[in-house]
């Protein structure tokens, strides 16, 4: 295997350097065992057929063009790239030093119409990192706050889909999804009760109904004062309509069983996140076909809302029918999903199904499944090749893949290494162009 991973750096390297191997057309990722997180399940000495960032063709006995470059797999796992269903890549570079975080806004004016998508950095230190070990998208969500700087409003503000590929057209699906805080955090955003969150919340919803059925008294100023102003309203009228979810930030289960009944009432898509007892309510979950995202390693009770956490909590949920997705809440350590996910199949959730967690499920729950999360035709291509098992906390990514693009291995991270790794002799200089 060692002799493998050195040939596939030489193979990566080669392309790497050379700007025509770059843009060739056809690309051809052969003898690979391949998890297609299809109805193909897992393909094995498989070919993966790459033209102009999309894939062409995938299965055994692939005709590969004439002149197409060859990635030999050896037989190591392909995977699509993973997503982070919640994270803060571009928008929270260094927590302590507030000029590099704009993921939290503490002003009242705008709530359901605060979006982040334009301010997302695409140069980000942190993106490099997580790509080269296989993070290639993520949901980048709004915050509520940290330490004592919070948010005003249990609504907190829109999220975006990113691709890591790229600094150029990287926003996959803009302003896709709304996100609340409620149960606990709620209560401190709104006032101190977990029914302020709510009220708040259901005023915003009725306000933004009565606007959608009345834009011209609105817009003549013969309707009543509302919540909210007219670029909230005009977002949560979008929830409302069915085109973007609700993602509920929510732990304890009766809080997830009040966020239930107000999808209901007023029948918006809804997504529950964290959601640290979720398993409790999974038959209600999976009767109201609501996904959960969350962290397989809270197994803690670090609030009164978590004291059900458990390690079991994926697969109890994947048990009772409901599509899970994974997230690292973070970003400076997205790529630590894959140790979280392997701990999730260690208590209970079947390995298919991890990988499901980390592809295909957050796609589909952010409404991106038809380019994203599997390895089929007509699939943008982001593509792993693993050094071994993905979910082992040992495996590391040798090659990755963005919509057709090969990546360069190289962080900020692997830079230092690469500096300080000899110190017998003189140091490098500290900065090179």
């Amino acid at each position: 295997m060692k002799h493998q991973g050195k040939y596939l750096s030489v193979v990566i390297a080669f392309l790497v350097l050379a700007p025509g191997i770059l843009a060739a057309e056809v690309i051809a990722i052969t003898g690979a065992t391949v998890h297609t997180m299809t109805g193909q399940g897992t393909l094995n000495d498989a070919t993966v057929l790459v033209e102009n960032g999309y894939i062409i063709a995938v299965g055994n006995g692939v005709r590969i063009p004439d002149g197409a470059e060859r990635i030999a797999a050896n037989g190591r796992i392909v995977t699509p790239g993973f997503f982070d269903a919640y994270s803060y890549f571009g928008v929270s570079e260094i927590d302590l030093v507030k000029e590099t975080v704009d993921v939290i806004q503490t002003a009242e004016r705008y709530t359901a119409s605060f979006e982040l998508a334009d301010v997302i950095n695409p140069r980000s230190t942190l993106i490099p990192i997580n790509r080269i070990e296989g993070v290639t998208r993520a949901m980048v969500a709004p915050q509520a706050g940290f330490f004592q700087q919070l948010s005003t409003s249990p609504i907190v503000g829109l999220g975006s889909v990113i691709h890591l590929g790229s600094t150029e057209n990287f926003i996959v699906a803009r302003n896709n999804a709304l996100f609340v805080m409620l149960g606990e955090t709620g209560a401190r955003l709104a006032g101190g009760s977990r029914a302020n969150a709510l009220l708040l919340l259901r005023e915003a919803l009725q306000d933004a109904r009565d606007y959608a059925a009345n834009r011209q008294g609105f817009d003549e100023g013969r309707r009543r004062v509302y919540s909210l102003n007219r670029l909230d309203l005009d977002s949560l009228v979008e929830v409302l309509n069915g085109q973007r979810p609700i993602v509920a930030t929510v732990d304890r289960a009766s809080d997830i069983e009040s966020v239930l009944r107000l999808a209901n009432e007023f029948g918006i898509r809804l997504v529950i996140n964290s959601g640290a007892e979720a398993w409790m309510v999974a038959d209600k979950l999976a009767d109201a076909n609501v996904p959960v995202i969350l962290d397989p390693l809270q197994n803690l009770p670090s609030s009164f809302s978590a004291l059900g956490s458990t390690l079991e909590n994926a697969a109890r949920l994947d048990e009772a029918g409901v599509t899970v997705a994974f997230s690292s809440g973070d970003s400076h350590n997205s790529r630590n999903m894959k140790q979280a996910a392997g701990v999730a199949v260690a208590n209970g959730l079947s390995y298919e199904t991890a990988l499901r967690a980390l592809t295909i499920n957050p796609a589909e729950i952010f409404g991106v499944q038809a380019s994203y999360g599997t390895v089929s035709v007509g699939a943008e291509a982001d593509l792993v090749i693993w050094s071994g098992d993905p979910l082992e906390l040992s495996t590391f990514a040798d090659f990755v893949m963005i919509r057709g693009k090969t990546i360069p291995m190289v962080s900020r991270s692997t830079l230092l290494f690469e500096r300080y790794k000899d110190l017998d002799g003189p140091l490098p200089p500290a900065y090179t162009n």
